[in-house]
Formats: C-alpha cells, structure tokens, sequence
C-alpha cells in the first residue's frame, strides 16, 4: 500500500480531531481556545480518550465555555459535570486543576490565551514551556494542545508527538515530523496527527 494510500485511508476512518470530537469548533479566539486547553487538562491523566471527551462536553454544557465561567461555577458543579462523563477518580483533583487554571490564565493573560502566544514570539518550545504552567498540563498536555491547535497557530506546524510518530513508524510512515507534514496540507496536519493517535491507542 502506498503512502498516499494509507494517509488517505488514516484521514477518512480516523481523522477527526479530538476537539471536534468534543464540540469545539476551533478558531483563533480566546472560548474556543480555552475550551481546547480544558480539553487538554482531561486528556493528561491515564482516563480513556472517549471520557475525557465526554467530561468537556458536560462542562461545556454546564456552560463552563470561559475562564470566567469555570470560575463562577462551584467546585461542587465542576465535580458533578465531571461526575456526568463518569470522569471518576480523578474529578476532584481536576475540578480543583480546572478552577487554578482559570484563576492563572485571567489574572496573566487576560482569560485570552492569544496572548499566551504574544508572550511566546512565535517560539513553538516557548509556547509549549508556558502552556505548562498551568495545572494538570504537562508535557503530554502541551503536546496535545500542540497536535490540535497546529491548524490555527502554524508556528505549532508540524506537531506530531511520540505517539502519533510511532504509529507511523508502524504503519511505513515517515518517523519524522517533516516527513510526515510533506503528505498533506497543512489543514490536514491536525487530522492526521489526531488519526495516527487514535490508532496507536487502538492498538
């Protein structure tokens, strides 16, 4: 089977981003970015992809959309949207993540994580570093949100974390980041990216 093949095959049975998966459609404005990082904070604990998923969904229908939101919302409410998308054993350690998290990004950026890149120049590691400080993300966290976020912030192009690289390897891929950018648009980096996770996790 050929590269190009198997990309297209990646794209149509696996190429739907986590945060479309989620709801969220993606722009480069201050809620749907946030809600990405809210995404991102469920997705970096050991929990299954899908109920990560679903916990931003509940938040989201809470609607606990923007920092400002997650604030006013309780603990309590947090818990019990989180509790919804059977996001168990670590619903109180993330309520209380998802509260300090917001706290952090209105008091430094505003509530705007535009600003987060601003503050960055341009610098995917610097970007990467400062998405770190918030809590719950590491460096899986960064990943992530690089992974998706690539099609809107194109200094994050190309993201393709060790996961999505070793399903590659596996399926006659370029190993590389570059190599893997070179077999689609650029619209299409967070697909594929996306794809060859939920095939590494598949496995």
């Amino acid at each position: 089977m050929s590269r190009q093949v198997t990309v297209q095959r990646l794209l149509e049975e696996h190429g739907r981003t986590y945060a479309e998966e989620a709801g969220i459609r993606l722009g480069d404005t201050p809620a749907p970015l946030y809600r990405l990082l809210t995404l991102c904070v469920l997705l970096s604990v050991r929990i299954k992809a899908g109920t990560a998923v679903a916990a931003a969904r509940e938040l989201s229908g809470a609607g606990m959309r923007t920092p400002r939101a997650m604030l006013k919302a309780s603990w309590q409410d947090r818990v019990d949207a989180l509790g919804r998308a059977h996001y168990r054993r670590y619903d109180e350690s993330t309520a209380t993540a998802l509260g300090d998290g917001a706290e952090l990004l209105l008091d430094r950026y505003r509530g705007d994580l535009r600003r987060l890149r601003e503050e960055a120049g341009g610098d995917p590691e610097r970007i990467r570093a400062l998405l770190r400080e918030f809590p719950r993300i590491g460096p899986v966290g960064a990943d992530i949100f690089s992974r998706e976020a690539q099609g809107i912030w194109p200094e994050l192009r190309p993201a393709f974390d060790a996961r999505a690289r070793d399903a590659a390897a596996g399926l006659g891929l370029p190993k590389t980041p570059e190599g893997l950018a070179r077999l689609v648009d650029d619209d299409d980096l967070p697909r594929l990216a996306a794809a060859l996770v939920r095939v590494a996790l598949g496995k």
